[in-house]
């Protein structure tokens, strides 16, 4: 997808994007206690991020982005996460906003990759107040877990229509303003604040509605007519809060490795020959391989799709959306297990595990991340009902 669409050059960008987010894990590592002391992403590690092309992947084409194969965010937003899951969190999450506001009318996208700062955050949970105006809307409200907020000058906020339904509402800036709320016990470097917004206007281009979404009659569909933009919204964004888990795991596993192989100083085979320590070990890794075959197949199927310009199946897009709520809780299960068991020291403030622990625990309490709707959608759907929801 993204070589066929930006030729070699873009095969290049995105190789070299890959390149500079592995050299950056061991520094993401190093600045992980100062990411949670000043609970929000450093500057540094955003401005690094830009220069790698992260958050240009799903900007398109015209724009100067890389409309590139879903496959190459996650790999790089798990990558990230090994080192701090704080910063694939929030660094993800303002990086596949491109994606949707791709699907807006193009009067809001030419506003936002117009301006000094194209950066946008969000929180997408209806707690606006909306009523309907001439040439478009007023909106007021609070809004919470606003991840990566203090890096952005653009907001996306979810409201409910009257008569009309659930709408994506995009912001300046200067129309809101950012309170500092976020004290909790992992992620806690994603900043993800409250956004509070007092009557602003919000003219009706700036506004994406859902039931567009499901449907795939995006307005920024008739400009951006690549076959990545034909992937339903809902099934990227879920899986980018749920995927950051997946590297959180891998980390917490060679730190387990890494406490085993230097616990025992008189005998460093000690560990290495209990069956129990084994069994763990080989646990985590069998778990981590089938979250990525659960992750990359569904977007291989996505993308065979769209490339062949057929119709996902709705079948299909509620089984996906399940698959992906289901990824933060099997990663809290690995991770507990290996932090149960990676002995004294990982109890203590500042242990590396624990944090990899709080961040996926933290995760969980996401409402996407939380498989029981969607189990008994697909469940639904199944036995002949149509789907409840329409995020998918």
């Amino acid at each position: 997808m993204n070589a066929a669409a930006n030729g070699s050059q873009g095969a290049a960008d995105i190789a070299r994007m890959h390149e500079c987010i592995d050299a950056m894990v061991p520094r993401l590592e190093e600045r992980a206690p100062r990411t949670r002391a000043e609970r929000r992403v450093p500057d540094e590690t955003f401005a690094e991020l830009r220069e790698a092309g992260f958050f240009r992947l799903f900007q398109p084409l015209r724009y100067g982005g890389l409309e590139a194969d879903p496959r190459d965010f996650f790999r790089a937003q798990a990558r990230l996460a090994e080192g701090c899951m704080s910063s694939a969190w929030a660094g993800g999450i303002v990086s596949v906003h491109a994606f949707q506001l791709a699907l807006f009318d193009d009067r809001a996208q030419r506003e936002v990759w117009s301006s000094a700062s194209d950066l946008i955050s969000s929180s997408y949970a209806p707690m606006g107040k909306v009523s309907v105006v001439e040439d478009g809307f007023r909106l007021s409200g609070r809004w919470g877990w606003s991840s990566g907020s203090g890096h952005c000058d653009w907001v996306f906020l979810g409201a409910i229509v009257p008569n009309d339904g659930y709408r994506t509402f995009l912001l300046p800036r200067s129309d809101y303003r950012i309170e500092d709320t976020w004290q909790a016990m992992g992620l806690q470097g994603t900043g993800s604040n409250d956004i509070v917004v007092e009557d602003a206007f919000v003219p009706g281009y700036r506004t994406h509605r859902q039931m567009d979404g499901f449907l795939l009659q995006n307005p920024g569909n008739a400009v951006n007519t690549a076959p990545l933009y034909r992937i339903p919204w809902g099934q990227l964004f879920a899986r980018t809060v749920s995927n950051p888990a997946i590297g959180a795991s891998k980390a917490a596993l060679r730190l387990f490795i890494e406490g085993c192989k230097n616990r025992s100083s008189n005998d460093p085979t000690k560990l290495a020959g209990d069956t129990h320590t084994q069994e763990i070990i080989a646990r985590a890794e069998l778990g981590i391989a089938e979250l990525e075959s659960l992750l990359y197949r569904a977007l291989g199927d996505l993308v065979d799709c769209v490339e062949a310009g057929r119709e996902i199946p709705m079948a299909s897009r509620v089984r996906y959306r399940y698959e992906a709520s289901r990824i933060v809780d099997k990663a809290v299960a690995i991770v507990g297990e290996l932090f149960a068991n990676a002995g004294g020291r990982s109890v203590f403030l500042g242990s590396p595990i624990q944090q990899r622990f709080l961040d996926v625990n933290t995760a969980r309490a996401h409402v996407a991340n939380n498989p029981v709707p969607f189990s008994r959608n697909l469940g639904g759907v199944q036995l002949g009902m149509d789907s409840t929801d329409v995020f998918v």
